[in-house]
């Protein structure tokens, strides 16, 4: 088992749920992760975020709820569908339901997945971090980001290059056009202008 897998699992569930950590619910997630037709949302992305979150902790009002809501924010993946972070969220909703959990912490973490489809600015702290950890690719060495893009391409090879690049580049322009990408202040002086040049540099 992978030592951060472990440690925030273990901390994260039963701060949450207020239930004993759940081994077979962390397992469960894990190999949604590890699903054969994922390149970026996978247990690499997974791993990623729960490290840059051990790093921006202290930015966090709940910080358990956060942590929880990483590990549940990608579990259901499917390319091909719009409504991955709802059915994520549901997933969520109805393990801590099942451990009767109180009501507001389970609409909380419900919001924060909701949060990462990045459609609408995020409505607190929380999930302005938990958003901004989610973009942290965004603003990656040129390495990692050429990878993640390599990636993306990847998750969406059934979809003509032509169409693809199109999209995709309006896509990556969306974020380039906010006056801000990341909204906490210490994750944006680390990775607003990386990610803007890395943005600059694919939709040239």
């Amino acid at each position: 088992m992978n030592p951060l897998f472990e440690a925030s699992w273990s901390r994260a569930w039963p701060a949450v749920s207020g239930a004993d950590a759940d081994p077979g619910l962390r397992e469960q997630l894990l190999a949604r992760y590890a699903e054969p037709h994922r390149a970026y949302h996978t247990l690499q992305h997974l791993h990623e975020c729960l490290e840059l979150f051990d790093q921006a902790r202290a930015l966090a009002q709940r910080p358990e709820e956060v942590e929880l809501a990483l590990w549940f924010h990608d579990a259901i993946y499917d390319v091909r569908a719009s409504d991955n972070e709802a059915r994520s969220a549901a997933w969520a909703v109805s393990a801590l339901a099942s451990a009767s959990t109180p009501n507001d912490a389970i609409m909380r973490v419900e919001s924060l997945i909701m949060a990462t489809r990045h459609t609408a600015a995020p409505s607190d702290g929380d999930e302005t971090l938990l958003v901004d950890i989610d973009l942290s690719i965004l603003g990656a060495d040129a390495e990692r980001f050429d990878e993640y893009d390599a990636q993306i391409r990847q998750e969406y090879r059934h979809v003509p290059g032509l169409i693809y690049r199109f999209k995709r580049r309006g896509i990556l322009r969306s974020f380039l056009e906010r006056p801000r990408i990341y909204g906490t202040d210490p994750l944006h002086e680390r990775f607003e202008r990386k990610a803007r040049a890395n943005l600059q540099r694919v939709t040239a």
